[in-house]
């Protein structure tokens, strides 16, 4: 093999000189076959043959190639590994080392990632939207300090397509009561109800993927799709380039608004902010096609395309439960009250993202403010409202005593406990005085229990009394009566007149 420099030389020599081949031959050294091989093929730069070492595995190559493409295709935890495809070699004859078998694996997955990377697979269409044709939705998972604990939250993202503009609420959990919330506040923010909404494969919207587009849908996020009247489109798995601008949209998200953001009191003062934020952002940032305006310009665009929002889906998951004979249910590891009358008994609970409502008989009977649990390995809290247990201490009026849901009373109605057990009957008394607030109204009671302990010796007739006089309808206020009526010209008395009359009466 002769270098690059002497293969110049004679290509120089013979073409530009006009050297005979004899002549080059006996300056180089080399014979005329060579001088003519390297003149005749238009070679400019000598290159070394493939090298082709022979190895044990040549024979079993073809075998080999075609089992790696079996496993290929398989799920990833019925593959077989090397070793076992090696094993499998030595089975039917191969005589070589295990080294040569995962050096032409090793050789082979490069090669297929390297025609999977150049393929048409990672060629893309740029995408162009009209005003108010699509959205696209995803999550993510961020940390920030709520009540100054490091908390993962869950965020929602929106992004119109068009527009470009975005939105974010935060949750505590992705479930389909949290879906539903955060659709309704971006329509709410956006203005507007696109056509079409742009999402992932997510649990809570898809049950079951089918060949291609072909989707099984939840149900209960097709009622929510049915009553904003829009069209939902899923992506092909593992496929987050086909919903880019969220996927972008995370990504920005999380270095830039993310990055510093301040420590917040409560779930519902976050995502006040965030809703500021953005709106904010879309003045401050240009359309990435359109640099001359903002994304707040481009909204403007798509509000007379978008459908007017309706009210907001009434976006509950619904729970059967079995009510304890304390009165108890319980719903991610917390336990809530409900009336007595409903102990033992099946009950239908609806979950809202920050409340619990409970229903039986077709009537809603308890509501509660959601309790989350992140600790799944404490017992969880308990939630008591008293007025649920005032049925149950009219029949057993010593469990006032040490009973659980009264711990909660209002300072007024402890220390009017406090005074009554103190004499014998005065937790019957006291039970009577709670079960007033189920026939009147609460404040009037409370105000009365406070009237009553101004007098020094409450007992539960003089709040009997005290309410009476406050649900007494107000008296009327005394009538005046208007002043006398005066005449502005007051006539004249003229006797004269009567003489008159009685002298032309007697003439006559």
């Amino acid at each position: 093999m002769i270098d690059v420099a002497l293969l110049s030389v004679i290509r120089r020599w013979h073409f530009r000189e006009g050297m005979p081949i004899r002549e080059i031959a006996r300056r180089t050294g080399l014979s005329r076959n060579t001088v003519r091989k390297y003149l005749a093929g238009q070679v400019v730069e000598p290159a070394y043959p493939a090298r082709k070492s022979p190895s044990n595995l040549d024979d079993y190559g073809e075998t080999l190639t075609n089992w790696l493409f079996r496993e290929s295709r398989r799920h990833r935890k019925q593959r077989r590994t090397v070793k076992q495809l090696y094993r499998d070699l030595v089975s039917i004859g191969y005589t070589g080392s295990y080294d040569r078998v995962a050096a032409f694996a090793r050789q082979w997955r490069r090669t297929q990632d390297e025609s999977k990377r150049l393929s048409a697979r990672n060629v893309y269409v740029p995408l162009q939207f009209a005003p108010g044709e699509a959205f696209q939705f995803d999550w993510s998972e961020d940390w920030v300090r709520v009540n100054g604990v490091s908390t993962k939250l869950q965020v929602a993202h929106f992004k119109l397509c068009y527009s470009r503009a975005f939105f974010m609420r935060a949750y505590l959990t992705q479930s389909h009561e949290m879906l539903f919330d955060a659709h309704y506040h971006a329509f709410r923010t956006f203005g507007g109800i696109p056509l079409r909404g742009i999402y992932d494969n997510m649990k809570t919207a898809v049950d079951k993927i089918g060949r291609g587009k072909e989707r099984q849908i939840n149900k209960r996020f097709y009622a929510m799709v049915s009553h904003y009247l829009f069209e939902p489109e899923f992506c092909n798995p593992a496929s987050g380039w086909e919903k880019g601008q969220i996927e972008k949209a995370v990504l920005d998200a999380r270095h830039g608004l993310w990055y510093d953001v301040p420590n917040f009191a409560s779930l519902q003062e976050l995502n006040h902010w965030l809703e500021q934020r953005c709106q904010t952002l879309w003045q401050e940032t240009a359309h990435p096609g359109i640099k001359v305006r903002s994304l707040a310009e481009c909204l403007d665009d798509e509000l007379g395309e978008m459908m007017p929002v309706p009210v907001a889906f009434d976006g509950f998951v619904e729970h059967s439960k079995r009510v304890s004979s304390t009165c108890l249910i319980t719903f991610e590891h917390n336990r809530y009250s409900v009336p007595a009358s409903f102990a033992n008994r099946t009950i239908s609970l609806r979950v809202y993202p920050a409340r619990l409502v409970i229903v039986a008989e077709a009537h809603v009977v308890a509501e509660h403010v959601r309790v989350f649990n992140r600790e799944k390995s404490t017992p969880g809290r308990t939630i008591y409202d008293w007025r649920h247990y005032l049925s149950v201490v009219q029949r057993k009026p010593g469990a006032l005593r040490n009973g659980a849901p009264f711990a909660s009373l209002p300072d007024s109605f402890r220390v009017l406990q406090t005074k009554l057990l103190k004499h014998p009957g005065g937790d019957r008394e006291m039970a009577d005085i709670l079960a007033l607030v189920l026939l009147h109204d609460e404040a009037l009671v409370e105000q009365a229990i406070n009237k009553a302990l101004e007098l020094g010796e409450p007992s539960k007739e003089h709040v009997l009394n005290c309410l009476s006089r406050l649900e007494q309808p107000q008296r009327p206020r005394d009538l005046i009566p208007p002043p006398a009526l005066k005449l502005v010209n007051e006539p004249l008395a003229n006797t004269a007149r009567y003489d008159n009359l009685r002298r032309t009466r007697h003439e006559h």
